[in-house]
């Protein structure tokens, strides 16, 4: 079953725009609403891309992937509700599967993944399975690309900055960085990308910190 069936997609697209649409909090925050689609569907790319590269289903990685944020349809009323969003999203997940009558076995497999992307912990039975950790696997990756430097030094207001916090944050950066390189992901594929991803950042962050290095004196 690696071929996709577009049209379990397009209606996974239609109810994840759908449920996101209806939430109080993106009527009023558009840009927030972008955002987190346009994070849903990086996310299943990569999640797509693992499965091509593990033998996965691609439909239901997909599925998975572009679901497990579902749940910020919602309200988060604190640190403990944002900690179960991964759990709540496979809640609403499944009542959306069950609907399309899926087979059981691949509901429970997608949204066990959903459930634990968060938190590693879920609240129903299940099987830690490397597809499993891929939800989580894709969502970390899309942590650490292009636009992700981008909205993070926009965030933080790095050309606000002076010149000694502007090294500070680069320097904190590559530390991160470096700790980063030691974390295992679940499969090969996931771990190739990961570090290709990592790659990209170091460079980026020591052009920026030799960069910086010339900005204050004759070396």
């Amino acid at each position: 079953m690696r071929m996709l069936d577009t049209e379990l997609i397009k209606k996974t697209e239609a109810f994840l725009q759908e449920m996101l649409q209806k939430s109080p909090y993106f009527e009023e925050h558009p840009a927030a609403l972008d955002y987190r689609l346009e994070h849903s569907y990086r996310v299943a790319n990569i999640g797509r891309t693992i499965a091509q590269g593990e033998g996965f289903s691609e439909t239901d990685m997909v599925v998975a992937c572009l679901l497990h944020d579902v749940s910020y349809s919602e309200e988060f009323d604190g640190k403990e509700d944002w900690l179960n969003h991964g759990r709540r999203a496979a809640e609403l997940a499944r009542t959306f599967l069950e609907s399309e009558d899926l087979a059981a076995e691949r509901i429970a497999a997608i949204c066990y993944g959903i459930a634990i992307h968060v938190d590693d912990e879920a609240d129903f039975p299940g099987e830690r399975t490397p597809f499993a950790e891929s939800v989580g696997d894709a969502d970390n990756i899309d942590r650490f690309d292009a636009y992700r430097i981008y909205e993070i030094l926009q965030m933080k207001e790095f050309s606000e900055m002076s010149l000694s916090d502007k090294e500070t944050l680069v320097n904190t950066t590559l530390s991160r960085l470096t700790e980063l390189q030691e974390m295992k992901l679940g499969t090969k594929t996931a771990q190739a990308i990961w570090h290709e991803r990592l790659n990209f950042y170091r460079e980026f962050y020591l052009k920026l910190q030799e960069q910086l290095a010339n900005s204050s004196s004759i070396i």
